[in-house]
């Protein structure tokens, strides 16, 4: 089996485990912005890199099509056949996950569910610090833990970028119960630190962008409506000038 897919199946067993989610981290602290911008095509071209290689394993955007991805991502139909179709669809078919569905509810107990609206879930904030926040716990069934979602069954899917990090507890008090007070990185990974924040904010802007996709159309009409209504203004103004200019 190769890494790849080996990332996709971890990836898959926390997502499914967990029935619900926190929306702050361990602590209960605000989480850091993830400062994700759907409007940088290169971010997005480089989450949807990252999610074909390590997520679609397992996962599937159902309300996204290959053809759709190409066209607003500015990719030819070779270029994302080629380099983002593992599972040997047509381009313009649905994503659909790779593994099959008797399979992950054999393995799983329910198969891994779908991520196309994970953002407008759980929010882009989120989605960017969970896949950040992972630490060795050997305490864990699969050795791993997440301080944004505790007690997760999922080991680190992005571990080889990331590397391993540690949890460094705060003192507590008798009969308390230690609490996280800060992530180190103990083993480097193929990733620095601030390129590995890079490539978790872009796959979260690829999955919040397909959340909405037609949002970057949106955005590039808006500017044209905004000055159709100012002109149109403009115009309504000189009429009523010219109606009521005799009355006064």
């Amino acid at each position: 089996m190769t890494k790849r897919a080996l990332s996709s199946i971890v990836l898959a067993l926390g997502l499914v485990a967990g029935g619900g989610a926190a929306l702050a981290s361990e602590g209960g602290a605000e989480l850091p912005a993830a400062n994700t911008n759907v409007k940088d095509t290169a971010s997005l071209q480089r989450g949807a890199r990252l999610f074909f290689n390590y997520c679609v394993g397992c996962h599937s955007l159902r309300y996204q099509r290959y053809s759709r991805t190409a066209e607003d991502l500015g990719l030819s139909e070779q270029e994302v056949m080629q380099n983002l179709n593992f599972t040997g669809a047509k381009f313009g078919d649905p994503v659909v996950a790779s593994m099959p569905g008797k399979d992950a509810q054999a393995w799983f107990g329910k198969a891994p569910p779908d991520l196309s609206l994970e953002v407008r879930a759980k929010g882009a904030d989120w989605v960017y610090n969970y896949l950040r926040s992972f630490y060795l716990d050997p305490s864990r069934p699969v050795g791993w833990n997440n301080t944004v979602f505790p007690n997760a069954s999922m080991p680190n899917p992005l571990w080889e970028l990331q590397g391993v990090q540690h949890a460094v507890y705060a003192p507590a008090g008798a009969g308390a119960e230690a609490a996280i007070e800060k992530l180190e990185l103990a083993q480097p990974g193929r990733l620095a630190p601030a390129q590995f924040d890079q490539a978790a904010r872009d796959l979260t802007a690829f999955l919040q962008y397909v959340a909405e996709p037609a949002a970057l159309q949106r955005h590039r009409i808006g500017v044209w409506v905004l000055l159709y209504l100012a002109a149109f203004t403009f115009i309504a103004w000189l009429l009523k000038r010219e109606y009521w200019k005799d009355v006064h």
